[in-house]
């Protein structure tokens, strides 16, 4: 039934190994180093991951509960398609148009804490958490409302495609940080 729930699991896990081993090692002054007044340092695309995927956590909980009611809009038949394929084309890595972040999920302007990688280490667990929470339902059938736009819907196994998509992409976003020019290297 969630024969990717296993592949997703394992990419969310990498990702946190990922991350420990590219950024794990940096200080408070390179994580926080920005590359320009509009862009985003390291230690923001780790703070925007945490802020957006935690606001899954409440539905996913609701769902593992048994408490999750469909909203009228969960039930239409073709949008969560639609929506789920428009939004994971839109957020993972390579994806050819820059999506502006919803600013409810914007980061910290000022400096991120330097355990930063660590607190995104934590929360990688708690997100594969909350995926085995689910693991023994119909993720393609079962339709939440996203927690960025509340006109998109989409399947829990797109919620979870999403996720993972979009942690990638920001960890491409902020390895190429790391290589400018100017990057601090102490």
């Amino acid at each position: 039934m969630n024969e990717e729930l296993p592949t997703l699991i394992a990419e969310a896990q990498a990702i946190a190994t990922d991350a420990r081993k590219t950024f794990g090692h940096l200080n408070g002054t390179q994580l926080n180093w920005k590359p320009g007044a509009d862009r985003w340092s390291v230690a923001q695309c780790f703070s925007h991951l945490i802020a957006i995927n935690s606001d899954y956590f409440p539905i996913i909980e609701r769902i593992a509960r048994g408490d999750y009611k469909p909203s009228w809009q969960e039930r239409l038949p073709l949008l969560p398609r639609l929506f789920g394929s428009l939004v994971l084309s839109g957020v993972k890595p390579g994806a050819p148009r820059k999506l502006k972040a919803n600013p409810r999920f914007d980061p910290s302007s000022s400096a991120i804490e330097p355990d930063i990688v660590a607190k995104f280490d934590a929360h990688q667990r708690a997100v594969v958490d909350h995926m085995r929470m689910t693991e023994r339902i119909d993720l393609r059938r079962l339709i939440i409302t996203s927690p960025v736009a509340s006109v998109a819907t989409y399947s829990l196994l797109d919620a979870y495609r999403i996720i993972v998509a979009h942690e990638r992409r920001h960890m491409e976003q902020a390895r190429r940080v790391t290589e400018l020019p100017g990057f601090p290297r102490r």
